[in-house]
């Protein structure tokens, strides 16, 4: 188990996650715990990555109910095609919003949040759960963060 992330002082989000994606994959490797290695993940993205918000919402009983999070006290329930979380639920896609404002249906857990993005995990070919990252900046994520954040999913996908 690790104690601490190995990250260099690059200052390119490429470099900070092709540094820690491995680590995150160390973290979680031989632990079954669900709840555990999301905390973990969670906690490992917000101090790499500098999010304003990142965590997870778990499908239960047809919601979004939180999950493990790092950040400002968040929503605690959304349902299916709302806001850009329950979007990507049910659109079963990554999304990337630049200003959430300008999301048709934006649930503001948090007045600071300026954009998204938004990643499903899949299980049996449903949705089981999304990685929700907010950013107190505009325009803030692209298809680095897509592409690095849907590895991270990729490995959660493997113990949910």
């Amino acid at each position: 188990m690790a104690e601490n992330l190995i990250i260099a002082q690059a200052t390119d989000k490429t470099s900070r996650y092709q540094a820690l994606v491995p680590q995150i994959e160390s973290l979680i490797s031989g632990e079954p715990d669900v709840v555990a290695n999301l905390s973990n993940i969670a906690a490992a993205l917000k101090q790499t990555m500098n999010f304003f918000w990142v965590g997870f919402y778990i499908v239960k009983n047809n919601e979004l109910v939180l999950g493990p999070f790092q950040g400002p006290i968040a929503c605690t329930r959304i349902g299916i095609g709302k806001g850009v979380c329950g979007t990507c639920w049910k659109e079963k896609r990554t999304i990337v919003v630049p200003n959430v404002d300008e999301f048709p249906g934006h649930i503001a857990c948090s007045s600071d949040s300026k954009s998204e993005i938004v990643l499903p995990a899949f299980k049996n070919s449903e949705v089981a759960l999304v990685l929700d990252v907010d950013s107190d900046k505009l325009n803030d994520f692209d298809e680095t963060d897509a592409r690095y954040l849907e590895q991270v999913m990729r490995m959660i996908e493997r113990f949910i």
